[in-house]
């Protein structure tokens, strides 16, 4: 079966991804000040749709219902919508700022469903401007972005046959604006002792977990992956040899990854894909002593539907 599943590389594309990756943190962090508090900030997450990135409906700030914000990467627009059909939208193009785009988000909101403030500091990322004051990310480049879109569109696809089986506590296919990756995330019941006291950690690292998913390169990984993790992960957990043999451990990341190339030029790349996820929640399983009735589910044992 011939792929569709197109090359993506960060140094091909690096402007136009730190640029989209900053304006998913606005979303974000209008998430962070809206959403009702969830265990490990669940509510901060972003979700990847059929037009791109967006919120989920977020109680607006004067009380008048919901709005949802995204980035429509179809029509490259921001977008404020109401749950009262009112919409605002914001072009996104070529040499337009974050700085200039994250204002005209939060005055959209601020027209539609009362003024927010948000913290416009961004986070997980090598750049420190803030938000509404950021003028050196402006490249955007719409094909680029069309590119990235079918990529972690397969991904996200990938993700969410994998987890639809397990009958424990999961997440949904989570897009995460702080690290600008999808992830699915399994907890087995188990509490954890948070790795520091930082904010994220204390409060995402406070249960025993399995993540599975994909990001599209950066500076320290070059090439778009999918990536597996446990936490805590114990001895022995990087000693696997995960099935495809194109699985290996990064000792930098922490992490098992697949790289996107691999996956891509095979075969049938959604088959690899979820060999690989399957293959590292079982070692993850294994090797954290998590009940094997309760991990066996991930695979469909018992069928999730009979």
């Amino acid at each position: 079966m011939p792929t569709d599943w197109p090359p993506l590389a960060y140094e091909s594309w690096s402007a136009t991804c730190d640029t989209l990756h900053a304006h998913t943190q606005v979303l974000g962090k209008l998430a962070v000040k809206l959403a009702p508090p969830e265990p490990q900030l669940q509510h901060t997450a972003l979700r990847l749709s059929a037009r791109g990135w967006e919120t989920l409906a977020l109680p607006a700030p004067d009380g008048s219902g919901a709005i949802v914000a995204a980035l429509d990467l179809r029509t490259h627009e921001a977008a404020v919508e109401h749950s009262n059909g009112r919409e605002i939208r914001i072009a996104l193009t070529p040499n337009r700022s974050v700085a200039e785009v994250t204002g005209e988000v939060l005055e959209a909101v601020g027209r539609l469903a009362g003024a927010v403030e948000i913290n416009p500091t961004p986070q997980e990322v090598p750049w420190q401007l803030p938000l509404d004051e950021d003028d050196e990310h402006a490249g955007y480049d719409a094909e680029q972005v069309a590119t990235y879109f079918e990529a972690a569109t397969h991904a996200a696809l990938v993700l969410g046959e994998f987890r639809a089986p397990f009958r424990g506590r999961s997440t949904p296919v989570n897009a995460w604006w702080g690290t600008f990756d999808l992830a699915v995330n399994f907890f087995s019941g188990r509490p954890a002792d948070p790795p520091s006291d930082d904010f994220i950690m204390r409060n995402g690292g406070d249960a025993q977990q399995v993540g599975v998913g994909w990001w599209p390169g950066d500076p320290n990984h070059e090439g778009a992956a999918f990536f597996a993790l446990a936490y805590p992960a114990p001895d022995g957990f990087a000693d696997a040899n995960l099935s495809p043999a194109a699985a290996r451990w990064d000792e930098q990341l922490g992490e098992y990854v697949l790289d996107w190339e691999d996956v891509r030029t095979s075969p049938d790349p959604q088959a690899l894909a979820l060999e690989f996820a399957r293959s590292a929640f079982r070692h993850a399983c294994a090797v954290c002593e998590w009940d094997p009735v309760l991990a066996a589910t991930a695979e469909g044992v018992p069928p999730a539907i009979r």
